[in-house]
């Protein structure tokens, strides 16, 4: 993790942010909501971690600490922001698609959600107030987001997932509480219309979803198609950014595994840290020269009934290194 010395040398030496760091977390997460993407999150508050420090002869301790460096990263993201089109997930642009090739099409004018490990915004803390977070940065509650205009973003993050006062946000947003008040029951009514149905979070898996998971990787990996129709839901849901098809249904999941997508076979899943409170692995298939080469972050989402989603990432050259994961697997 990228550290205040390596924005501005002195900032860490800096007496007065000598407890910032203990916030890179919290606003990391608030980025993200805000921005859909883990790298913008992290430029943003190290934009963030800059401003404050280059303006501290204008703080004196009138506002706490913690206020003063989300004022900071709010703007920050605004400025970010302005002028951009939306980030999103393949759900959010048509309707699903039939599973064959000729859908599989990239959209250049469009930036999509990126995933985010929890370990760079979660927090260790009250177990139901950890609970709750890892709830939203979940990709459907984020990918919602999204369709907020920023500002009223803003205030339903600061309302509703941090807890603000009605108070305390228009004073950082420096309006009004009834325009507050306003903005976050228009954002309300827009998340309402989104389908941000929940999963089971990583961190609340039971034994009999561990071992749910557990056979997941063990098919796949065989590719068994009898054992992955036992365990996929379903009306469950695929997709695979940046291409723009998205599919739903098990079978059109299956139809498109072992059709356009036969190349899978043979995969390896690595695990990894969960993603946006969900399990993930690195998935890894075989190269032509030997050994297993990347392919796609998988985030995969349990349900009560099975695997309910499952979104292959593709951009694989920012997202192993981000993860942690190796440039390639050696053969056993």
């Amino acid at each position: 993790m990228t550290s205040i010395s390596r924005v501005e040398g002195s900032i860490a030496a800096t007496p007065a942010f000598a407890e910032v760091e203990q916030y890179r977390r919290q606003l990391t997460a608030y980025c993200y909501r805000m921005l859909g993407s883990p790298f913008e999150a992290e430029d943003a508050v190290q934009d963030t971690f800059l401003r404050a420090w280059r303006s501290l002869d204008r703080f004196e301790g009138r506002a706490a600490l913690r206020s003063w460096l989300y004022r900071i990263a709010t703007n920050v993201c605004l400025d970010m922001l302005s002028g951009r089109e939306r980030r999103a997930r393949p759900m959010d642009l048509g309707p699903n698609a039939e599973p064959i090739e000729a859908n599989l099409n990239t959209l250049p004018e469009v930036t999509w959600i990126q995933p985010v490990p929890d370990e760079l915004v979660q927090d260790e803390g009250d177990p139901a107030a950890v609970v709750e977070a890892r709830e939203s940065i979940r990709l459907a509650f984020v990918a919602a987001l999204q369709h907020l205009p920023p500002r009223q973003r803003a205030v339903l993050i600061l309302s509703e997932v941090l807890r603000w006062r009605a108070t305390e946000v228009a004073e950082l947003l420096e309006t009004s509480v009834p325009s507050v008040n306003s903005a976050l029951q228009r954002a309300r009514a827009t998340l309402a219309t989104a389908d941000v149905a929940e999963g089971i979070p990583a961190a609340e898996l039971k034994p009999a979803d561990r071992e749910l998971l557990d056979r997941y990787v063990a098919a796949f990996q065989d590719y068994d198609i009898e054992r992955l129709t036992s365990l996929i839901a379903e009306d469950a849901k695929q997709s695979m950014p940046p291409f723009d098809m998205w599919l739903s249904g098990r079978r059109d999941i299956l139809r498109w595994w072992f059709g356009p997508g036969i190349g899978c076979s043979g995969s390896r899943l690595v695990p990894v840290a969960p993603a946006n409170g969900s399990p993930a692995f690195g998935q890894y298939k075989p190269a032509p020269d030997g050994g297993y080469e990347p392919w796609a972050l998988q985030v995969v989402e349990l349900r009560d009934d099975g695997i309910g989603e499952i979104t292959f990432f593709l951009e694989t050259d920012k997202l192993f290194p981000l993860f942690g994961l190796p440039p390639r697997l050696e053969a056993a």
